[in-house]
């Protein structure tokens, strides 16, 4: 270890601390009230506040932008998530626990319902409504009784892959001009007897335009996952060689330390991971929607901005950067 940095000395981690004593059936890797005895975990408790101004920023982008109300509910169990995180971490508390995980299952919830409902005709959204929350309601009893943490993480997990599967499938059949024209057929041309040069031209520009969008999509996707699992794999780390890095932590002393807490990182690349599923959702819908031409994906700079989806006058109008094209 680099004991040349400067560097002061870990406190002893304390048993005492404002919240003791701990219920939650999970204590993580961090040590408990060594900076503070009104935090058990002190950089699990505050990495979190990244969720909060993320939240913010999104509700901010619905209501401003016009997006489909789901999307603020969404994002409000997403602002849910990283307070209940914080208030876990922060007391090690079971019933804040809760709050943490199950927020995480209600919030992927609406995900689910947004992305299996949209264009189905009635009963399908209220059958499906009544189904997720009746998964909702399953999770939490069951989870609940067995009070096991894989339970909850395995159930996450499914559900969080079975809304990207279905997402990535319906943004390839409905917004790639290959796909989309197999699946609408020769349609046009049978119905008009042939399409006219300007026509043509349309349906030109429009390919040209979703050729564009599929690329910004993947490369958005690609860029969300990438940091979504980095996260997962940190955090497996943590748990996994928790002795070996609390020693690192003592022998490198504070603050280089704190760079060594995995959960906080899990924490920090996890809450931008999701925040880009969810931007992407938005953007996914709109041009579901063919409003392709009104909302463009406003990217500014790849490592000092978040994506935001705002309608095209408002962004030309240097609404704080220009949408970044990715070829």
């Amino acid at each position: 270890m680099p004991s040349w940095l400067p560097s002061i000395p870990y406190p002893p981690a304390r048993v005492d601390g404002y919240w003791a004593p701990i219920t939650s059936t999970i204590d993580w890797c961090e040590e408990n009230y060594y900076a503070t005895p009104y935090s058990a975990e002190i950089v699990n408790t505050l990495t979190n506040a990244l969720f909060v101004y993320l939240a913010c920023k999104g509700m901010y982008n619905c209501y401003t932008q016009g997006h489909d109300r789901i999307f603020l509910l969404t994002f409000i169990g997403y602002l849910i998530v990283g307070s209940g995180s914080f208030a876990f971490h922060t007391t090690l508390k079971y019933p804040m626990q809760l709050v943490d995980e199950l927020s995480m299952i209600y919030t992927t919830c609406l995900m689910f319902w947004a992305t299996f409902e949209h264009k189905r005709a009635a009963p399908i959204p209220l059958l499906l409504g009544v189904f997720v929350t009746a998964l909702a309601l399953f999770i939490t009893g069951y989870y609940h009784y067995l009070q096991d943490p894989t339970f909850h993480q395995n159930a996450y997990a499914v559900l969080t892959a079975l809304v990207l599967t279905r997402s990535m499938y319906i943004m390839e059949v409905n917004i790639r001009p290959y796909f989309r024209r197999r699946r609408e057929g020769q349609g046009k041309v049978a119905e008009n007897g042939g399409i006219g040069e300007k026509e043509q031209a349309e349906e030109r520009r429009k390919d040209e335009r979703d050729v564009v969008v599929i690329r910004q999509m993947w490369f958005m996707i690609g860029v969300g996952l990438s940091v979504f699992l980095g996260g997962f794999g940190i955090w497996t780390l943590d748990n996994k060689y928790c002795s070996t890095l609390r020693r690192w932590r003592h022998e490198i002393g504070l603050p280089w330390g704190i760079l060594l807490e995995g959960h906080g990182w899990w924490h920090l690349m996890t809450g931008l991971g999701a925040y880009f599923y969810i931007a992407w959702g938005i953007w996914l819908r709109h041009c579901l929607n063919d409003r392709q031409d009104e909302y463009e994906l406003v990217w500014p700079s790849l490592f000092t901005s978040i994506p935001r989806v705002m309608r095209r006058t408002q962004a030309m109008n240097g609404a704080n950067g220009h949408a970044k094209r990715m070829m």
